[in-house]
């Protein structure tokens, strides 16, 4: 998987300084936008999501802050009272990225909020009450594939071996249990179940949940 770079915006009140840092985090790696003061620092915080506010203490404005969650690194001068994640100037360029790092390493990692059901053509899961639906009708699941789906549902998109599966439905990992099982479940899931979309075999492992 790619990942996208990091969204820094730049607030400097000069010029020259503002598009050599610019050009400088850009060539290593980061999305920089640049604004040339607090005024224009607010429209683009209006329309745009960033991970770093890098701010020259020339542009103070500490209510600037409330309007994002992302935090600040002050660019500061000797002898500034500004607290928080500071930079003094003068400082070299490696520096600066070495600080950027810095703060972004400490972010809270994102919050992963779990889907409450999953769309499987015509038919949808819902995960926490353990239902499968077809338009506004309820399918009938047995209490073994209750256990299944619950533990494909846990993992979507990720291959479950036969005995992790075994141990979900307290069956002998050793027996065609699971494969019955599965078979079964497909009947239910699968429009074609010769050819099958949501509930896919992942050979030399187990199985797949692959909603939509």
């Amino acid at each position: 998987m790619i990942e996208t770079p990091a969204h820094l915006m730049l607030i400097d009140g000069d010029p020259a300084r503002r598009d050599l840092f610019r050009t400088y985090l850009t060539r290593q790696g980061f999305l920089v936008s640049a604004a040339r003061d607090t005024d224009h620092a607010r429209r683009l915080l209006a329309g745009l999501d960033f991970d770093l506010i890098v701010m020259d203490d020339s542009q103070p404005d500490e209510s600037l802050c409330d309007l994002t969650k992302a935090p600040v690194l002050w660019l500061i001068c000797a002898g500034s009272a500004q607290t928080g994640e500071t930079l003094q100037k003068p400082f070299e360029p490696q520096a600066l990225i070495d600080r950027i790092n810095h703060v972004l390493d400490r972010r809270p990692p994102p919050v992963v909020v779990a889907p409450k059901e999953l769309r499987l053509g015509a038919r949808r899961y819902i995960i926490d009450q353990a239902l499968l639906m077809e338009g506004d009708a309820r399918r009938a699941l047995t209490a073994t594939e209750v256990k299944l789906m619950r533990l494909l549902a846990s993992r979507p998109n990720a291959p479950l071996t036969r005995a992790e599966l075994a141990d979900a439905v307290e069956a002998d990992p050793s027996s065609r249990a699971v494969d019955v099982q599965i078979t079964r479940l497909r009947r239910k899931l699968e429009t074609d179940q010769k050819a099958p979309r949501y509930l896919q075999t992942v050979r030399g492992t187990g199985y797949m949940l692959v909603p939509d």
